[in-house]
């Protein structure tokens, strides 16, 4: 195949970028600056695409956007994280649709924000959206990809959980914290995390572009955890001890609104729809991706 990537310089896209290559498929990666290689196209998320570097592309991955959780939310940075996401999504689909070789598939990053706070409760794609800025900034995101979508193209919102990996995302930024020993619950550790390993991760993203789904697909292992077992997982495998706890008043000292829709925030994801295709994980359970990921 031939599959375009934007965000290829992330955490998650630079790793799709090297498993697809190691399977022999040839790679576009869009980036933002005039293009140095003859592997990159060049696209602007607030205007134009090189269509004719997307022609002839079997796939696009759509994974460009300002990190949700990189600084707290001011309202400049929350204009920034929505018209990366929403104004680019939408962009790069009007771009897509009016190419004469269209792609096949295009799959869009989402979150599972989508869903907000569910508590206790196990939620899935047929879930309503729940309340919030993350919540109404993926339902304008998702409804951004329409122009292809209604040109033809298959489109799949990819709503991800929370990554697990060694070299980024929470737990990369979190390790050296759990490595001296100071790693610790967040408030009274009872929110749900719905994670999934990196490994899992790209293998879903591969399997959405190969498979007849559309619509959201939540990205998530199947056995979410609460904050506290996710803790005592790391200091497991790093063989640190987790009985620290960062209260919640410190979380929203230091994050402001993004405690309260991030670190606090309980979601408790099932990956119904992907499970159903018959996708298979290699880390069901927290414990094994934990260890994977921080070898």
């Amino acid at each position: 195949m031939k599959v375009a990537i934007t965000g290829s310089s992330g955490l998650i896209g630079g790793a799709l970028v090297k498993d697809l290559r190691g399977d022999g498929h040839e790679v576009l990666r869009l980036v933002r600056r005039e293009p140095a290689k003859p592997d990159e196209g060049r696209w602007d998320p607030q205007g134009t695409v090189d269509t004719r570097a997307l022609e002839g592309c079997d796939a696009v991955v759509h994974l460009a956007g300002a990190g949700i959780a990189d600084r707290p939310w001011t309202d400049s940075y929350k204009q920034k994280i929505r018209d990366s996401r929403v104004r680019g999504t939408q962009v790069l689909a009007e771009a897509i649709a009016g190419l004469g070789g269209k792609p096949r598939v295009l799959v869009s990053g989402s979150a599972i924000g989508y869903y907000g706070d569910t508590g206790g409760r196990e939620v899935d794609e047929e879930a309503p959206m729940g309340s919030g800025f993350l919540a109404e900034l993926v339902r304008d995101w998702e409804a951004a990809a329409s122009p292809a979508a209604d040109a033809g193209v298959r489109v799949v919102h990819a709503r991800t959980g929370i990554v697990l990996a060694r070299e980024g995302g929470t737990l990369g930024k979190t390790l050296p914290l759990f490595k001296l020993g100071l790693g610790g619950k967040l408030g009274d550790g009872r929110q749900w995390v719905s994670w999934i390993s990196i490994t899992d991760h790209l293998a879903a993203l591969r399997h959405l572009i190969d498979h007849d789904l559309a619509g959201p697909v939540n990205l998530t292992a199947p056995k979410p955890v609460t904050n506290a077992t996710y803790t005592q997982a790391v200091g497991q495998a790093l063989g640190r001890p987790t009985a620290l706890t960062v209260p919640k008043f410190a979380l929203r000292l230091a994050l402001r609104e993004l405690a309260d829709e991030g670190p606090l925030i309980s979601q408790r994801v099932l990956p119904r729809r992907l499970e159903a295709s018959g996708f298979t994980f290699a880390h069901s359970d927290v414990d094994s991706a934990v260890s994977a990921a921080i070898r």
